[in-house]
């Protein structure tokens, strides 16, 4: 289906338990592919939405976002995010499920558009997520500095692999559509100033991943501002390990995010 808004429009889709019920929790879910790949039929997007959906016994939208490519640029992916947000806590009683118990979440470049949305909605005086999730997620525009031990790691990565600034760097101006010193919060949520007021954050992390360094650092920033953080790194996997189902450390990775999604 599709989600009309000020600024355009995407495509959600849904996922529901094959029993009915009422109240059940939602689940609102933005894939990865550096803002300007991806999509609904992914093994990130669809078989996360499946798992998530069954272990959980929750409903789950999957947000088609308006990619970064062919002109579009930032804020169309996080519009679209923030709509389809807006749209499942309107709808949620419409789907069986219950408006206060929304998380909603998304991996890497998807985990970025989930905190981005969860601080617009917050500055806007919309109703704000029960929680937030967020897997492997690009936060900042350029890498915090990596502890020793994830450091120690990285000099044994490749540089695709290490997130190397010569290669994030265009990833994220093409996001913009403008130099990373013009980002701001929405865009980077790293840079906020002020995290005050966001929910509870599950912030999974890759253990081979240059991104890990970005959900640790917006980790220790959310604590400084109060908010819940429960921060796992999923280990012997790199960046991106929920677009690979055949891995065995994904049933850990399911179980763990079933859990947050039911409260």
């Amino acid at each position: 289906m599709t989600v009309d808004h000020a600024t355009g429009s995407c495509a959600v889709r849904v996922y529901t338990p094959e029993t009915d019920a009422d109240g059940r929790p939602l689940f609102v879910w933005c894939h990865g592919g550096a803002w300007a790949a991806g999509d609904l039929e992914g093994p990130e997007a669809d078989a996360t939405a499946r798992e998530v959906c069954v272990r959980a016994d929750a409903v789950v939208v999957s947000v088609d976002y308006r990619l970064a490519k062919d002109g579009v640029h930032y804020p169309v992916p996080l519009d679209d995010v923030v709509a389809a947000y807006l749209w499942a806590v309107d709808k949620a009683k419409d789907l069986g499920a219950d408006p206060a118990r929304v998380t909603l979440g998304g991996a890497s470049a998807g985990g970025n558009l989930a905190a981005g949305a969860a601080l617009r909605v917050r500055d806007e005086g919309a109703p704000m997520p029960a929680a937030l999730l967020l897997a492997y997620p690009c936060l900042h525009p350029e890498l915090p500095p990596a502890s020793p031990e994830l450091q120690e790691k990285l000099d044994r990565l490749s540089p695709a692999a290490a997130f190397a600034p010569h290669l994030l760097t265009p990833i994220v101006e093409n996001y913009l559509g403008a130099p990373i010193s013009e980002a701001t919060p929405y865009a980077m949520p790293g840079l906020a100033d002020d995290l005050t007021g966001l929910p509870p954050t599950m912030i999974i992390n890759d253990e081979y991943d240059g991104l890990r360094a970005s959900g640790e650092h917006f980790a220790r920033q959310l604590r400084e501002a109060g908010v819940e953080v429960v921060l796992d790194t999923v280990p012997d996997v790199d960046h991106g390990h929920l677009a690979r189902p055949a891995l065995p450390q994904l049933e850990q990775t399911y179980a763990d995010m079933a859990r947050w999604v039911k409260g």
